[in-house]
């Protein structure tokens, strides 16, 4: 092994510095100064500090030495070997300087010698911290000297580069500090440096390819090391220093390299991993990090501790990939092998939020909180959740904390806004999204609902100011459908009334007084049920997703049979295992969306289907239920509802079911699309003994029962094919929008209502009668013939 060169000369200097009594040792009182001194941010107690010697002086009791029984210079310089500190952190924090011979390295290239060798003295008097983010550990440090040579050799080619496009306004770096960050484990993830800044490189210029080709010199030293493991010690390093500066994918060439030298390492795949991330691609970061993970449980013990980090950050991709049901199992895991990891507990309360178990996630937040009082992130979605349950008044209180603990916090402040909206407290709502927009001047998000809440507190002017500058920042229908909004206001010039922002008076009208006049008109109450299930299918997607996708799912797939807990045979499956079916079928959604959409699918569906709290769902009644809402046409959709329950074990001919399996696939269906109805009823079918079976035709009796089936499918079809549809210029006289989908018009006082206000029972206050007909109309060219139908009329009653 080489000698340490500069790094040993300059703990020498350390040592000096506090060895006052000259005696090649430091006492206590020495090192406690020296602690004191190099971390001048921290504000240490006399027990912390106290504690702090006693395991140094007892950890290195072979390098005690002195009257005093003091550390010696040899002793200090292998705390810094195993980690214990940084010596160029340290080095810098004391203000020291460091001279030594700057000749060249023998392994470096001709083409670059030079250059390196003229700036190896300012690199090493002016970088701060160079590797205070990986070189922490002793079990990720560098442990061959001329590996330190190629990291002083890489670092400077770095510098260069940046200097140069510097000079060029290439290189550029935005400052996140005040956005939640990825929650990565600090000892293999990015250091705090990266969550706070990120550097965007140019990477087609002349000075980028120049640095390429210096950069083969180093690995060809690398490759060229008297020994495999110095070989990956070089080619680890390298990784590194290059991921610190996020140079991510040539850092991941490295990574890479050093996996072909150890293949069973641990480190090596949890970096590429890491850098996989970074550059967005999760489904093979997932699997570097699998990788990872099982190279440490086959290892035994040596790497046992890491599990929980690993588990950390294979959850963190997972997220990318919108898979938030199985990073909670990770997180879990995480937190269960560490009950200490505060960052795994939020990151689980997060994923729980995510996923609309908003109680648990309260639980897991707090519980973070209680171990990190100051994690500003945590207080952010604690408070988000607080809300989500509906105690808004210590919601505030928490969001003004994170707000505290990390000021320009923007999403405090975004969430804090709508909690604002959501009680109707637009002022301040406004002010919280015009300071989003103070950080985020292009989030077009904040400026809509900033747009929205001055609409809300009555400043119309301002708000169309805020819509107009929403607009120029994103072309989506919405704004364009708010703008007119707000031009219809100013022709009613409306007054508040204590409903929605900009809504004309309205009173509620209770059912009985809405009549329907046509049998195509649909009733008001099953428009009220049909309006809930289609927003379902547009947060899920599942319009879009194919009945015969189910079908694939069921013959391509095999589940093992389980029991219930009444001792049914049943293909069950955990919820991670079917956000994975869930993944496949909706693989055309974004990470974000199918995160909305399983979210949804949780809430709605598989929170009536895992009546037992368990976590597992009977797959065959999940496919059932989905398939009503799924595309496709809709006897199709039903005839794949009832091969689903042939799908399940049970006993039959299998060509039918049994009648108490049908009878509790339409309770449970009515449960999840109808929850006012057939909740109450589910716990006597459990019980019943009826070995009946029921055919395809008698299954489809039951299921188009309009009072005790799901008879509200026409009315659902009907949404689907036509809720896109515009009537014109028609707004609807209570919300004051565009009508979109049915137009519902009043056939005596002439007013119109759209599909939401018609089912919610809204009329105007100023059209009081004894009851209202209306008339569905399903666009403009239907409204147009029976208007020319009355003018004909007219005029034949005039002749």
């Amino acid at each position: 092994m080489a000698t340490r060169g500069p790094r040993s000369e300059k703990v020498r200097r350390i040592f000096n510095q506090f060895d006052a009594n000259c005696d090649g040792a430091l006492n206590r009182e020495e090192m406690a100064t020296l602690v004191v001194a190099v971390n001048p941010r921290v504000k240490f107690s006399d027990e912390q500090i106290s504690a702090i010697l006693d395991e140094v002086f007892k950890t290195y009791s072979d390098f005690i030495d002195g009257e005093e029984k003091g550390l010696t210079y040899e002793g200090l310089l292998r705390t810094y070997d195993d980690g214990a500190g940084d010596v160029d952190r340290d080095y810098d924090a004391l203000g020291l300087e460091l001279n030594f011979d700057d000749k060249a390295p023998p392994h470096v290239s001709e083409a670059s010698s030079s250059s390196i060798v003229d700036e190896r003295m300012v690199v090493e008097t002016q970088k701060k911290q160079r590797t205070a983010a990986w070189a922490v550990s002793p079990n990720h440090g560098i442990v061959f000297d001329d590996t330190w040579k190629i990291v002083d050799d890489l670092e400077i080619l770095v510098k260069r580069l940046k200097v140069k496009q510097a000079k060029g306004g290439k290189f550029k770096g935005e400052n996140f500090d005040a956005f939640s960050d990825a929650g990565w484990s600090r000892e293999l993830g990015p250091s705090a440096e990266i969550s706070e800044k990120r550097v965007v490189w140019e990477e087609s210029g002349h000075d980028f390819a120049v640095f390429l080709k210096e950069l083969v010199g180093l690995r060809d030293r690398a490759d060229g090391a008297r020994s495999r493991e110095e070989a990956f010690d070089g080619h680890m390093a390298i990784g590194r220093v290059l991921y610190e500066h996020q140079l991510f994918k040539e850092a991941l060439v490295s990574f890479n390299r050093a996996c072909e030298l150890q293949p069973v390492d641990v480190r090596p795949h949890f970096r590429a991993g890491n850098c996989l991330y970074a550059l967005e691609r999760y489904k093979e970061a997932k699997e570097e990090f699998l990788l990872a993970i099982d190279s440490a449980e086959a290892g035994g013990n040596q790497w046992a501790y890491l599990l929980p980090q690993m588990y950390v950050n294979l959850g963190i991709a997972l997220e990318g990939e919108g898979m938030v049901l199985s990073a909670c199992e990770y997180y879990r895991e995480a937190a269960i092998l560490c009950p200490t990891h505060f960052r795994a507990l939020k990151l689980l309360g997060s994923a729980l939020f995510g996923v609309g178990e908003y109680r648990a996630a309260v639980k897991a937040l707090e519980e973070a909180i209680f171990m990190k009082p100051d994690y500003a992130d945590a207080h952010c979605d604690l408070a988000s959740a607080l809300h989500a349950i509906g105690e808004d008044e210590r919601a505030i209180e928490v969001f003004q904390k994170a707000i505290d603990l990390k000021p320009g916090h923007v999403d405090a402040f975004y969430n804090l806004g709508g909690l604002y909206m959501d009680l109707g407290r637009f002022q301040r709502a406004s002010e919280m999204y015009t300071r989003v927009l103070a950080v985020w001047p292009n989030h077009w998000r904040a400026q809509l609902n900033k747009a929205v809440s001055l609409l809300g507190a009555g400043e119309t002017e301002e708000a169309k100011r805020a819509l107009k500058e929403a607009l120029k920042m994103t072309n989506r229908v919405e704004l364009h459908d708010a703008i007119s909004h707000l031009k219809q206001l100013q022709k009613k010039k409306t007054k508040p009334n204590g409903g929605a922002p900009g809504e004309s008076p309205f009173v509620i009208v209770e059912p009985s007084k809405f009549r329907t006049v046509g049998e195509k008109t649909t009733v008001r109450q099953e428009l009220s049920y049909a309006l809930q299930i289609r927003a379902l299918q547009r947060i899920t997607r599942l319009s879009r997703c194919n009945v015969e996708l189910l079908k694939n799912e069921m013959s391509e797939n095999e589940v093992p049979v389980s029991y219930s807990g009444r001792g049914d045979p049943e293909k069950s499956i955990r919820k991670p295992s079917l956000e994975e079916i869930l993944h496949r079928l909706l693989s055309f959604l974004k990470p974000e969306t199918f995160q909305g959409a399983v979210k949804a699918i949780n809430e709605r569906i598989l929170s009536v289907l895992d009546e037992s709290g368990l976590g597992r769902v009977d797959l065959g009644m999940f496919f059932a239920i989905l398939a009503p809402i799924c595309g496709g046409p809709p006897e199709r959709r039903k005839r794949v509802a009832f091969d689903a329950l042939l799908w399940r074990p049970m006993d039959g001919d299998g060509a039918n079911i049994k009648k108490v399996d049908a009878t509790l696939y339409i309770k449970l269906l009515r449960a999840v699309y109808v929850p006012s109805q057939g909740v109450s009823e589910l716990l006597e079918i459990h019980g019943d003994s009826d070995t009946s079976m029921v055919s395809f035709s008698e299954f489809l009796v039951m299921f188009d029962d309009p009072d005790w089936g799901f008879g509200i499918m026409p009315i659902l079809v009907k949404l689907e094919i036509g809720d896109r549809n515009r009537h014109g210029n028609t707004m609807c006289s209570v919300c004051c929008y565009p009508i979109i989908g049915s137009r519902f018009k009043e056939v005596k006082s002439h007013f119109s209502l759209c599909n939401q206000c018609y089912s919610e029972g809204k009329v105007p206050s100023t059209f009081k009668q004894e009851e209202y007909k209306f008339k569905e109309y399903a666009n403009e060219a239907e409204a147009m013939k029976d208007k020319c139908m009355c003018f004909n009329l007219q005029s034949r009653n005039e002749k």
